[in-house]
């Protein structure tokens, strides 16, 4: 992350120069920026998995009331597909 590498870079300056307590706080403003990205990401990911979960239920029932042909699985297998890779974030 370019403004973390700028950060890192403007913290060692301000150290050298005896100036420790802008460091600390340039250090927690990045710390809480990268927070709020984080929590941004993660209820982003929830979102997608209700969408994906949502698709997933409509399929299945679509499937059992014999409007999807079994040559089409392939929509299926995708959204599991998305079901699995948002679920590898969450561990």
């Amino acid at each position: 992350m370019d403004f973390r590498k700028a950060a890192i870079s403007f913290s060692i300056l301000t150290e050298s120069r005896g100036c420790h307590n802008m460091t600390k706080q340039n250090d927690d403003l990045l710390l809480e920026h990268e927070i709020q990205v984080v929590r941004g990401i993660m209820e982003s990911r929830e979102q997608y998995r209700k969408v994906v979960k949502a698709a997933i239920a409509r399929w299945v029932k679509d499937f059992q009331e014999d409007r999807i042909e079994m040559n089409t699985v392939d929509d299926l297998r995708k959204l599991i597909e998305m079901d699995i890779e948002l679920q590898k974030g969450e561990l």
